[in-house]
Formats: structure tokens, sequence, C-alpha cells
């Protein structure tokens, strides 16, 4: 009796933690969009230039209010670019800007070298003029004849949103939880031996 009142309750236990780690599996990749991490943290939202970083944002306005995007923008339409230096040296620097469609290298955004004290550049792009695909975000750092240059790869009206993934999350998450109810009905259904079958 032990034995199976034993079995019943790891395997209740089981189904808790296998529902619980299928819910966090699948709430929290769409859940975590910050861009900016610690000082030591990777950001694939910053364009080194120099010794010197430029966190790029990019929002779509008639879509999403407050949403972020960097390399990956699912929409095309008008998008509004904003280049934020993370130090203050690049403030006192000639500092260029250009979105160009690969791989052709077309323009499609310039803002000619210029000192930004400020510190941000916003600009806007309507990316439907130009159609889907790869583009690169440059910066780069003017001084007389010679620059640097560096740049974030972009991927424009390409890849789905998240939020798009919202259905098959649902359907995961119900399937799971059904799963999990069943396991554990079935493991508190079953009667412990009768005293005859000892």
């Amino acid at each position: 009796m032990k034995k199976n009142t034993l079995l019943t309750r790891t395997l209740a236990g089981s189904c808790r933690a296998l529902g619980l780690f299928g819910l966090l599996a699948v709430a929290l990749p769409s859940a975590v969009y910050a861009h900016r991490g610690a000082n030591n943290e990777v950001d694939a939202c910053n364009i080194l230039v120099g010794h010197e970083r430029v966190h790029f944002t990019a929002y779509t306005p008639a879509l999403s209010n407050d949403k972020e995007y960097c390399q990956t923008i699912p929409h095309l339409g008008s998008t509004n670019l904003v280049f934020d230096y993370e130090g203050k040296s690049l403030r006192n620097l000639t500092v260029e800007f250009e979105i160009t469609k690969e791989p052709e290298g077309t323009r499609v955004f310039y803002l000619e070298p210029t000192k930004i004290k400020s510190g941000t550049v916003n600009g806007v792009v309507d990316f439907s003029k130009f159609g889907a695909g790869n583009y690169l975000a440059h910066v780069a750092i003017v001084h007389k004849d010679k620059s640097i240059d560096s740049h974030i790869p972009l991927s424009i009206g390409l890849g789905r949103e998240a939020s798009d993934f919202l259905p098959i999350k649902s359907l995961f998450i119900v399937t799971l939880i059904a799963a999990v109810a069943y396991l554990m009905k079935r493991a508190a259904g079953k009667h412990p031996p009768r005293p005859s079958d000892v």
C-alpha cells in the first residue's frame, strides 16, 4: 500500500513539474524582448563603432505602439529608426548613418556626416517602397578622408512576429494541461491492493 501511494505521489509531482516546465518553456521566449542587459552581455542591437557602442532600435507605429524591434522587423511600412550613443565620446566626433538594401547596396536612408551633440539620431523609412529583404544599418565615424564603418544586418518583412505564434502556443498549453490532468486522474484512480491480493 505504501509503495502504491508513493508511486501516485511521484507521478503527480512529475506531472506538475512537467506542466510547469512546459508553461515556462512556451511563455518565456515570447515575453523576453529586452535589448539592453548587463554591461558584459552581448546585445544584438548594439553596433560597435571603434571603441564606442551605438544602440539601434526600430518602431513601426502604424502596427504597434511601443513594440521595439532590432535585427528582425516583421512588417513592411513606415518605420521609425533610432540610433542612441551608449557613451559620450561619439558626441564630439563626426558620424554618418545609413541603411542599405542588400545585396545591391541600395541606399534607403542617409544622414550625412555630422556631430550629434544630443547622442540620438531619429529617422523614418517606408520599407514598403523598397520591399521585403535583407538590409544593413551602417554607422561610420568620419574624419577627413578616413572612416570607421560598422553595421548590423536587418531582416525586413521576412520574419514572423512572436505574437503570430500565439494560436500554436495556446494549443500546446491546452494539450499539455489536458495531458497532465489525465495522468494525475489515472494515477489517483489506481486502488491500493486488497488484503486478499497480498
